[in-house]
């Protein structure tokens, strides 16, 4: 993506035809668009879509389910104290984090739904159906998002301005899996895009979260399908684990957004180093003392991970410092093989065990599925550790309350309160 501020800009003149404030791009009255482009705007505009589900869900929602799931504390924590009252107190209906995460899926949406909108007004081409998948694919990726921490949500296939109701989580998950079957069919297949590469939506970007919403979905047979299907694409291999996270070509990412200083706010960085450290940041959250002892001996992963500094433990999977140039990886080959080998049972334990010996780790065993289910989480924690998977793994799968600790309310966030107050027709999460 080149000169992205210029095209944000020019983007973002298109977007105002059609939203004066804000508080328009919620789902309690988003407007419906009357920007019409020419074929010549759409590349611009899908640029600034780009822009807007990387940066208004800002930052934390990245790693919010490391923040929810026990493994990330505040930063000026001792010993791991006090995470449960850590999580308990952004869980609230008022905090920034669940206000800012809710507001900025849907502002996302707001510009995706624009740019769907306005591309049934241009002649069908290839191109524009490339286009078209793309969008769908952002749709649910934004909605995945939402129901994963809201649970049932709105679900807005064009703006409007009417205060609409939940839909349930059904028919949300029903939603996404269209959404990503559209992307599927529609989207350029990976290489073929503009740009080439995998800082751009492609069929196979969509597979692959199809295959985690699958998972999430209990539908085993057909998630494990969809991961083998990537596993087994000549396109993709298991990488250097260095090389994914230190912005180095590589075979394993399949999307990731670029994260470039011109366009981005996703500063994940400042978020994890003090400001003694060469990278200096804000120190505001660091890895609980369980995060730093989970890796074995001789993991490959554990010093991009995890590091400490002068005495202080910091996460390390994002080394750009204050210019928080670090790619944020939305789906790579790793957790592929974490979703066939979870999907297949114990006779999926091979996939653990290749993912494993490319880590630098030995073959591990189970004698039931029970234990076989504890060695992947384990795995998918050390995997996909600063990523945001950790809470919901530890949800979808009903062990949230015992591992983590967390209140029966605590496996979905709170709607935030200035939702409710403007939109009567939104009710809360039970006991929130």
């Amino acid at each position: 993506m080149k000169s992205l501020a210029k095209i944000f800009l020019i983007t973002t003149v298109l977007l105002s035809a059609s939203c004066n404030n804000e508080l328009d791009l919620y789902p309690r009255s988003a407007v419906s668009s009357d920007t019409e482009l020419t074929e010549k705007d759409v590349e611009t505009f899908l640029i600034g879509v780009y822009n807007s589900v990387q940066n208004n869900p800002r930052r934390e929602s990245y790693i919010l389910g490391d923040l929810l799931g026990g493994d990330l504390n505040s930063g000026g924590s001792t010993n791991g104290g006090g995470t449960n009252a850590f999580i308990s107190n952004i869980l609230r209906p008022e905090h920034s984090v669940v206000n800012n995460t809710w507001s900025g899926y849907f502002a996302a949406l707001y510009q995706v739904n624009t740019l769907l909108k306005s591309l049934e007004a241009l002649p069908a081409n290839e191109r524009l159906e490339e286009v078209k998948g793309t969008a769908h694919y952002f749709r649910g990726y934004l909605y995945y998002n939402l129901v994963t921490r809201y649970g049932g949500v709105p679900i807005l296939r064009e703006n409007t301005l009417e205060k609409l109701p939940r839909n349930s989580e059904e028919e949300v998950w029903r939603f996404i899996e269209e959404e990503l079957e559209t992307a599927i069919s529609r989207a350029p297949s990976f290489g073929q895009g503009i740009g080439g590469d995998f800082y751009f939506v492609s069929s196979e970007a969509a597979i692959a979260l199809m295959a985690r919403v699958k998972l999430a979905q209990g539908k085993r047979e057909e998630a494990a399908a969809l991961a083998e299907q990537l596993i087994s694409s000549p396109v993709f291999q298991l990488d250097d684990f260095n090389k994914i996270f230190r912005k180095q070509g590589n075979t394993e990412v399949i999307f990731a957004f670029e994260n470039l200083t011109e366009e981005s706010g996703i500063t994940l960085s400042t978020l994890f180093y003090t400001y003694a450290h060469p990278q200096s940041g804000s120190y505001v959250y660091k890895p609980n003392p369980q995060a730093m002892d989970m890796f074995e001996s001789g993991d490959l992963r554990a010093g991009i991970s995890v590091d400490t500094y002068e005495g202080l433990n910091v996460v390390n999977k994002y080394p750009s410092g204050q210019t928080g140039t670090d790619p944020v990886i939305i789906s790579r080959l790793g957790e592929l093989y974490l979703i066939s080998a979870e999907a297949q049972g114990l006779q999926g334990i091979n996939r653990l065990n290749e993912l494993r010996e490319a880590r630098g780790l030995g073959p591990v065993s189970a004698s039931s599925e029970g234990e076989y289910l504890d060695l992947i989480l384990e795995e998918r924690r050390r995997e996909l550790f600063a990523e945001g998977f950790r809470w919901y793994d530890l949800v979808r799968t009903g062990k949230a309350q015992s591992v983590i600790g967390i209140m029966d309310r605590e496996i979905l966030l709170p709607l935030p309160e200035t939702e409710l107050l403007l939109n009567e027709n939104l009710t809360q999460n039970p006991s929130y």
